[in-house]
Formats: C-alpha cells, structure tokens, sequence
C-alpha cells in the first residue's frame, strides 16, 4: 500500500503510468508482476530488470524473494529517480539502479533477465542476452500474438518454453516466454521445438512438463528444456 501510495503521489507530476484506480494498478501492476515469479529459479539469483519505468515487474518481485539481487534498468532520469526513493522508503536491499538504456551496460553476469511488455521477442534477446550468463535465462509477459512473435523468430538458435497464465480478478491471457541461454536448438516457423544438432532426436524424446502449452502443438521437449526426457 506504500508502494501504491507514492506511485499515484509521483504519477502526478512524473506520468509514471496510464493506469489510475487503485484496481487497476493492484492487478495489472502488482499481480501482474508477481506471475513472473513461475519463471524464477528458488534460492539466490540475480535478476535485471530491463526498461523497469515505475518498478515493473522488478520492485514486486523483490520484496517476494528479498534473498534476490535486482537490478533495475531505466534511462529516464526521472523515473529512475522514482525507482531510487521506492527503493529507499521500502526499506529494500540488494536493489541497484542503472540509469542507462540496456543495450549500453556493460556484462552483469545476471541468472536472469526480465521485461514487461517492452520489446518484442526477437528484440528482447538481442538487447538483454549480454547481460545474462551463459546459463541464465530471459523472460518476457506477452499477450495473445505470442506465437506470431515466436515465428518471427525464424532461424534463430534459441531454446524457449511458453507458459499459459490468467491475470488474478480479470482472467486476462498471460504469455510467460522463457529463453534459456544455453545448447542451441532450432525454432520452426510455426513455433514448435525442434532439436538442431540431431535430426532423429525427437523420435528418442518426450516432455514431462505438463503445464506447456506446447505440448498441445505435439512438442516432444528437447535437450535444454525444463520438460526435456530421454525415452528408453
């Protein structure tokens, strides 16, 4: 409620978000937020913040996982300057801000990285993949187009799993898309999972994560994805 408080205090002057019922920023700001917190490994991680603006996704996500290194990265001098006293007032450590846009900071070496509904897919992961080490991963919320992005993509070597959400109270469509900075595979124009390095592998696998939306576009998992194992 501190948080909501200051940030209709500072939207005032700042134009800080489009959003003015406490409601509204409760559940598409807050809530919205917290549904990250599916993608994000359990125990310490550091997690950059890409394009934070009032603190989205990043501030809430800290003070859920307080054990966690945040970075928040904005390069507006006056929302950074929000994210500095929202940060002071709630008492949060472990949280630095980066006053500058994300594609000039230079290697973090974060497990992940995260953004709201700032870039596309393919943008995203150009933009935020320096930062990340080489097993971390990149997370973005998308909406309904989510597959239009993902084939966009084309022939990029990227490893990816899509995870279906309701927003709380709305039942809004969330899109969580994970990329894993890890063994490449191939992204088919239609946006299934396909192994790159062995052309029989998927005759050899199948996925155990059940909460894949992919699962219904007949994805067997591959080497690298969390649903990933080996038939015998």
């Amino acid at each position: 409620m501190a948080y909501l408080t200051e940030l209709k205090k500072w939207n005032r002057a700042y134009n800080l978000t489009s959003l003015n019922t406490d409601e509204d920023i409760i559940v598409k700001h807050f809530l919205d937020s917290l549904l990250y917190l599916k993608a994000i490994p359990e125990g310490h991680v550091s997690i950059a913040d890409a394009g934070s603006g009032a603190g989205f996704p990043g501030v809430p996500i800290k003070m859920f996982r307080t054990e966690s290194e945040m970075y928040l990265l904005e390069p507006s001098r006056k929302k950074a300057s929000f994210l500095r006293h929202i940060v002071k007032m709630l008492g949060l450590y472990g949280v630095e801000v980066i006053e500058e846009r994300v594609e000039d900071i230079g290697y973090l070496g974060v497990d992940v990285a995260l953004t709201r509904a700032l870039f596309s897919i393919k943008e995203f992961v150009r933009k935020v993949s320096h930062l990340v080490r080489d097993d971390g991963r990149m997370v973005l919320s998308k909406g309904p187009k989510v597959y239009e992005e993902l084939g966009e993509i084309g022939e990029e070597n990227l490893v990816y799993e899509v995870c279906y959400m309701k927003l709380p109270i709305t039942g809004a469509p969330r899109y969580l898309v994970v990329v894993y900075k890890s063994a490449p595979v191939s992204i088919t124009q239609t946006g299934y999972h396909s192994a790159a390095t062995d052309p029989d592998i998927t005759q050899r696998i199948i996925c155990i994560n059940t909460e894949c939306i992919l699962q219904k576009e007949r994805c067997k998992g591959f080497v690298g994805c969390p649903g990933f194992k080996a038939s015998s």
